[in-house]
Parts: structure tokens; C-alpha cells; sequence
């Protein structure tokens, strides 16, 4: 068996991982990325076909390097942002181990907070990588997740998961039903009726913000008025205690209209409840159309609201928008509590309902009875050495963002720098 001792062991090369690999060859510390594809695997292979990146290009950001492109307003595609991880990674020489997946991963039953060895990575290939700290830059979203009734769905009909979709062409002839209102059901759901599919969109709690407003895109307004953790951290008051909501709906193609349930309804797509179970052809539905769409209006007119009452505090001089956007509640109804896959000839059905975490690699003692890290502020684990690159932050999503890495990667960094110099006894400062 190959053995081979780096004082910290990444696992993931996307832009989490590579950043904290990155932010600790500043401070003069190894360190090895272990990669189970390729770098910049979910976006370049995982997404669908015209995925665009809605961070906008200004946020592909890594430590020491900023966004070099010449279109800083525009955004990327998903291949384009692993090619930029890519280059990064080649330019900073960073040590990555592609094709590499994780078994598992040990901790010495007799390590103590002063040996070099607290963690054994034993890899699919057979070797072994030891190191004294370890980063799981997984992510809370690798695992795509599909409920349990779709196995109840008539085995005629094609399903997939929003990470298997790759453009319209793909499916089979025949209507498509997509499950799931957040960005990716509602991006699938467009382009799909953009190329003239017929579609049923099954909605599920979500909130929309406007692409544009008052002469000026979202993020500059974002900017401006500190909207961002208000984009990054659901608001849906009595319901904040369920699993974490997706980030804001928002279009992302460059043309005039925002992307909501209302402008999808103009479209001809059929809105229908949030599916709760299924009986071979039929699925059975929520009747909560209408007060799935109020609740997302809401929260598009409360970031109106909030850029009116700032512009209007600030004296900025903008143009008035007449009438201003929103979701059109006039073209949206409800539509009953069952769906007949065979009468509306539904013969795809993408599930768009998220993705969770996989940490079943780490030990035991890093996780709790559900198999979700336990951990402190998204990045530090329950083990001393262990960290977390890319996991949310209680109800925030901000940790996850593409440009967080940067800020995520500096501290797992500076932890263990800190740890290193004190463990040597140096008198060398921490910080």
C-alpha cells in the first residue's frame, strides 16, 4: 500500500476546494486536492446545456485573482467557469489529483493533538494520505435528491433529475412535467417552452427578484444597497425552520423580462400544486398555486421596496419605472388536486427538487444521526483539524457562493497556520 504524509488533504476541486489550497500557498503551506473526476467536475459535466451563471462573471473570483475576462458584467456558462478553475489552478500550480475518489476517511484511534498524523485518506485506488488537517470542500449539494414517490410514478414514463437534463432535444417526444419552482425548475421550465414543448410546471415554495430595476441590473443595486444577505438568506417568516430554500429566482437571459410564475403563465406553461404523492398516471397534488405565487410576489415587491426607499433616502437620480415589475397574479389560478400524466400526454417528468449533502466517507464522530456534518459557522467540524469549505452558515447560503471561496479559504488557512506555529512553539504572531 502507497503511503503518503501532506499536512492538509483536501477533498474537491471545485472552486472551494481549489481556493482553500490556493489560500494556503500564500501562507507557505501543502497541501493536496483530491478531485474523484475532474476539476470543476458539477459545472463543466453536471448542469444543464445553457446554464448561465447568475453570480455574474465578476464573482468567478479566486484568492489572488480576480475576474480577468472583458466582459465583467456578463455571465458565464458552467463549462466556461471550470476552465477559468482550470487555469487557475495550472497558473497557481496547484497540487490536484484528478480521477482520485475518496473511500473513506480515518482518524487514528491513538492521534493526539501534538502528532503530524490525525487523519488517514484511504483512496478508491488503494493508497493511503495522511496529513494532520482535513478539508471536505464537498459541498451540501452533491447528492441529487428525488422524493420517494416518484417511484409510485407508471414506469412508462421518462424521469430525471435536474442534473441529468441537458436541453430540449434530449427528451423524448411528449409534454414534460418539471417538478420543483426554484431557479433550475423555473429555467428548465422556460427553456423548455421557448422551444415549443408543452409544459406543466408542479410549484413548491420559492422567492423571485427582478433582473432589472429603475435603469440598473439586480446586482448593482445588490451592491449599492447591501442586499446580499437578504438574497442569500430565505425569508419565509413561519417557514424559516424547514430545509434550506434555494437563492431567488431571477432571469438570467439578457432581454426585457423578469423570469416569475406570472411570466412563465403568460408563456403557456400550466402551473399546478406541489406534488405530494403518485398512483401510477395520476399524481396528487396541493391546490396552492395561487398562494404559492402571492408569497413569491411578496418577496419580489418587498426588494422593490427596499431599493425605492434607498434611492429615495439617498437622493440618487434614477428614472421611474411604469408600470414597476412584478409577478402578474391576473394570468395564474389554481388548479386542483390531482394531475393526469396520460391526458395532458406527459411523457418526461424532470425532478428539480435540489440536491443534499454526502459526507459518508468522513467518520462516524464527524457527523450526526442524519449523516450531516456537524459543524460551527459552516466551516469547522467536530473533530480538531477537520473543516468545511462550501457549507451553508445556519440559514444562509452565503458560504456557498462562488466568491466565498476566497473568504472561506483564508480562514481555514489562518486556522491552520495558527495551529502550526503554535504546535512549533514559535514566537512567530498568529495573525
Amino acid at each position: 500500500m502507497d503511503i503518503e504524509y501532506s499536512e492538509t488533504v483536501v477533498i474537491g476541486a471545485g472552486q472551494q476546494g481549489c481556493g482553500v489550497a490556493a489560500a494556503l500557498q500564500e501562507l507557505g503551506h501543502e497541501s493536496i486536492v483530491l478531485e474523484r473526476v475532474e476539476i470543476g467536475q458539477a459545472w463543466a459535466h453536471e448542469r444543464w446545456d445553457s446554464l448561465l451563471v447568475g453570480s455574474g462573471n465578476r464573482s468567478v473570483r479566486f484568492p489572488g485573482w480576480e475576474y480577468d475576462g472583458d466582459d465583467p458584467d456578463g455571465l458565464m456558462s458552467g463549462p466556461e467557469l471550470a476552465r477559468h478553475l482550470r487555469r487557475y489552478v495550472k497558473e497557481r500550480n496547484l497540487r490536484v489529483l484528478q480521477h482520485t475518489p475518496v473511500r473513506e476517511v480515518e482518524c487514528p484511534p491513538d492521534a493526539t493533538d501534538r502528532d503530524d498524523v490525525r487523519f488517514r485518506t484511504h483512496l478508491s485506488t488503494g493508497g493511503v494520505v495522511e496529513s494532520r488537517n482535513l478539508v471536505a470542500a464537498m459541498g451540501g449539494y452533491a447528492n441529487p435528491r428525488i422524493p420517494d414517490l416518484a417511484s409510485h410514478v407508471d414506469p412508462s414514463v421518462n424521469q430525471m433529475h435536474s442534473r441529468d437534463y441537458r436541453n430540449p432535444e434530449a427528451l423524448p417526444d411528449g409534454s414534460v412535467l418539471v417538478v420543483g419552482a426554484g431557479i433550475s425548475g423555473q429555467q428548465i421550465a422556460d427553456e423548455l417552452v421557448d422551444a415549443g414543448r408543452d409544459v406543466v410546471l408542479s410549484v413548491g415554495r420559492h422567492q423571485a427578484w427582478p433582473r432589472r430595476y429603475r435603469g440598473r441590473g439586480l446586482h448593482d443595486w445588490m451592491f449599492v444597497f447591501s442586499l446580499y444577505e437578504d438574497f442569500v438568506t430565505p425569508d419565509f417568516g413561519e417557514a424559516g425552520d424547514r430545509p434550506l430554500a434555494g437563492l431567488p429566482v431571477t432571469a438570467v437571459k439578457d432581454r426585457g423580462e423578469d423570469l416569475n410564475l406570472g411570466t412563465l403563465a403568460r408563456k403557456g406553461v400550466v402551473l399546478v400544486g406541489s406534488t405530494r404523492a403518485a398512483e401510477g398516471d395520476v399524481l396528487l397534488l396541493e391546490d396552492n398555486v395561487v398562494a404559492i405565487a402571492e408569497a413569491s410576489a411578496r418577496s419580489f415587491q418587498k426588494v422593490l421596496d427596499k431599493i425605492d426607499t434607498g434611492i429615495r433616502q439617498r437622493g440618487f437620480v434614477v428614472p421611474e419605472q411604469r408600470p414597476a415589475p412584478g409577478v402578474d397574479m391576473g394570468v395564474i389560478s389554481n388548479f386542483g388536486n390531482k394531475l393526469d400524466l396520460v391526458s395532458r400526454n406527459i411523457t418526461t417528468i424532470v425532478w428539480c427538487t435540489g440536491f443534499g449533502p454526502d459526507y459518508r466517507i468522513l467518520p462516524d464522530n464527524a457527523l450526526d444521526e442524519f449523516g450531516a456534518p456537524i459543524q460551527q459557522k459552516g466551516l469547522l467540524g467536530a473533530i480538531p483539524g477537520l473543516y468545511y469549505a462550501g457549507l451553508p452558515d445556519g440559514n444562509s447560503l452565503a458560504p456557498t457562493a462562488i466568491s466565498a471561496n476566497v473568504e472561506n479559504g483564508r480562514f481555514i488557512a489562518r486556522q491552520i497556520r495558527a495551529d502550526h506555529i503554535m504546535r512549533s512553539g514559535s514566537s512567530e504572531r498568529v495573525m
